[in-house]
């Protein structure tokens, strides 16, 4: 597919309708369904976040046929089209192909995250390039991005106005003035300009910030009113990046091109008393290094982490002794609803379009992730 018409084929929740148009051709004529979606969820039955799915109502021409968390599961005669897979089940980077071998009538498989990283597998990967090149994979991308941005810029603002000292002069009940820093006017870089970079640069200009970006395909951002300047992928244009940036944002997928991009020669290159910023995928990190980088005395000023090569965080980790660093648990896209948002997007976006046999948002590569 042309990556140039891939810019148009995602959904976002903060311009998005709630229920996409297909549902609503549904509901007012039942006779445009040209293909019925029978369901099989690769889930626990206790997820409360695909309530909605396991019991309904679904659009017409929709049925749900089981719900389980291996292939034992699933009744063989009962020839599904549509597999939903959320991070609930067990193993799911195992039970996925076993599914798709005993189910060759699936044409379609949609995972309930942002990240496609829980399920991907060598296996994967050559089911869907050599057994079925047809299989249709696609994520919830575009259900986390205005969280994720709000948790960037407010890192940024912790740094900036030095939160850290703030809190040890009010805990010593210490009345004592200090310079700040603005955002406005210091350049944030987005390593992995996809949905939720996008959001982060977007709430960025709205600060006064100067967006510089990296992405694999630079062209697609070429006219992007939030971005000021977009390198490629390469080694090189990270160096630049980090070279240039006051605030750098990690929100690349992890993905086996991306896996330890950010490197020790990339932290060797960050510009003096920057701040470095994951909200992406741990593994995308070389941990080692950021963790130098943060020791070294005008290196990196600090890091705010919400993502880890390990998860949980080991309580050994060294990261944890660090003074300059903001550790979250992962959990900073994490409101009441975000999953049970991330399922009615498959309910009310996308599984209409497969009823209608109309192009499904959110395609995914299994052999690139994302």
């Amino acid at each position: 597919r042309d990556p140039a018409m891939r810019q148009y084929m995602f959904w976002n929740r903060e311009n998005s309708r709630q229920q996409g148009k297909y549902f609503d051709l549904l509901e007012m004529s039942p006779e445009s369904i040209v293909r019925e979606a029978r369901i099989m969820s690769l889930s626990t039955t206790d997820d409360e976040a695909n309530q909605a799915l396991h019991n309904g109502p679904l659009p017409p021409g929709a049925t749900l046929t089981a719900i389980g968390t291996s292939v034992d599961d699933f009744d063989p005669k009962s020839n599904p089209n549509v597999l939903f897979v959320s991070p609930s089940c067990p193993h799911s980077a195992e039970v996925l192909p076993q599914v798709l071998e005993a189910f060759p009538s699936i044409q379609w498989v949609h995972c309930r995250s942002a990240g496609i990283d829980f399920v991907e597998s060598d296996k994967l990967a050559h089911i869907t390039e050599h057994i079925n090149p047809n299989l249709i994979v696609t994520n919830a991308k575009g259900q986390f991005s205005s969280s994720l941005a709000e948790y960037a810029l407010f890192a940024c603002s912790y740094f900036a106005k030095d939160i850290p000292r703030l809190m040890r002069q009010q805990k010593e009940r210490k009345w004592e003035k200090y310079d700040v820093e603005e955002l406005r006017g210091k350049t944030l870089g987005i390593v992995g300009y996809g949905d939720i970079g996008r959001a982060c640069a977007k709430l960025g200009t709205q600060y006064g910030m100067r967006i510089v970006a990296l992405r694999r395909h630079p062209f697609l951002s070429r006219d992007d009113p939030f971005c000021n300047k977009v390198y490629d992928r390469s080694a090189e244009s990270l160096q630049k990046l980090m070279g240039e940036s006051d605030y750098i944002v990690c929100s690349a997928p992890s993905t086996v091109e991306t896996r330890g991009m950010v490197n020790a020669a990339a932290f060797e290159s960050v510009k003096k008393n920057a701040v470095f910023i994951n909200l992406g995928r741990g593994p995308v990190v070389d941990e080692e290094a950021l963790v130098k980088a943060l020791k070294e005395e005008g290196n990196l000023k600090g890091a705010a982490l919400d993502v880890f090569t390990q998860e949980p965080l080991p309580q050994d980790n060294e990261l944890w002794d660090l003074d300059n660093i903001l550790i979250s648990p992962h959990n900073m896209d994490q409101t009441t609803t975000f999953m049970h948002e991330a399922t009615e997007f498959f309910i009310h976006e996308n599984l209409p379009r497969f009823l209608c046999q109309q192009e499904l948002l959110n395609p995914v590569d299994p052999t690139l992730g994302y």
